[in-house]
């Protein structure tokens, strides 16, 4: 989220969208961070808003930014939603949206896990989708990323409950099964031309453009979910050999080229 964050005046009000306890951190930030979900968060801190995304609490033209980090898939009433969102967000400000594509084999394993995931909307084209988000929002579409999966949503490290059985069937949720499916995913892609690494899409409006080539960032950390561009794990001398230690978490991954994966990027 930094390449979101960085450029924003102090002061600046930033809507995190049905983020449960909060989707990103940004506690070293001069910001105004207000986190809204339709159940208490009581860790989301004293900014936490509990209310219905579809009904927002907030003055017209109030916010100046609103990150809805995989969080529309969630919402019943999206087009309540995202109606709300053009209301509370001032002219020329940004929207930031990020969410799965329903067909890839990332988010079938997501739901197969979860038992659906609380999925409520099966999202399947990104320009179908960025054309009604900009119609009822009323901010100009700018870019569309494609997202690619670690599978760090099977990591055990991250489990708050107990790992459902089925994860067993798919190595465990241990970070060495991780990181070689990930590594699969990958040569599939690079060699057959496939889309198993990918997981999903990220949407770019009002006054956000993303930062660098607009191309999948097909490094994606096995246990904190971050996605680092190649080209930056390079220059900052992060890769050894086939693998990189993540910036955010230190953990191991393999290492792939961006540059590979043209055929991942996002239809516009």
């Amino acid at each position: 989220m930094d390449e979101l964050l960085r450029n924003l005046a102090a002061g600046s009000r930033v809507l995190d969208l049905g983020s449960a306890g909060g989707s990103f951190q940004a506690d070293s930030r001069p910001l105004t961070i207000i986190r809204l979900d339709l159940e208490f968060r009581p860790e989301a801190g004293p900014d936490f808003v509990m209310a219905d995304a579809a009904k927002m609490p907030f003055a017209n033209r109030s916010i100046d930014l609103v990150i809805a980090n995989h969080s529309l898939e969630h919402i019943e009433c999206l087009d309540d939603c995202l109606n709300e969102i053009g209301r509370v967000v001032k002219p020329n400000s940004g929207l930031f949206i990020s969410v799965p594509d329903a067909s890839t084999l990332s988010d079938k394993i997501y739901r197969w896990l979860g038992r659906g995931g609380g999925h409520v909307n099966p999202f399947v084209s990104a320009p179908l989708l960025a054309a009604k988000i900009e119609k009822l929002t009323g901010l100009r579409h700018n870019a569309t990323r494609t997202l690619c999966s670690s599978l760090s949503f099977m990591n055990r490290l991250n489990q708050r409950s107990k790992a459902p059985r089925k994860l067993l069937l798919l190595g465990g949720g241990t970070e060495a099964s991780l990181r070689w499916m990930s590594y699969a995913f990958r040569w599939s892609d690079r060699v057959l031309k496939t889309r198993a690494s990918v997981y999903g899409w990220a949407f770019y409006f009002g006054s956000l453009h993303p930062e660098g080539p607009n191309e999948a960032r097909t490094n994606v950390c096995i246990r904190c979910g971050s996605g680092h561009a190649s080209t930056q794990l390079l220059a900052d001398r992060r890769k050894a050999g086939r693998a990189y230690d993540c910036p955010n978490c230190g953990a191991r991954n393999f290492f792939s080229d961006d540059g590979n994966y043209h055929h991942l990027a996002a239809a516009e």
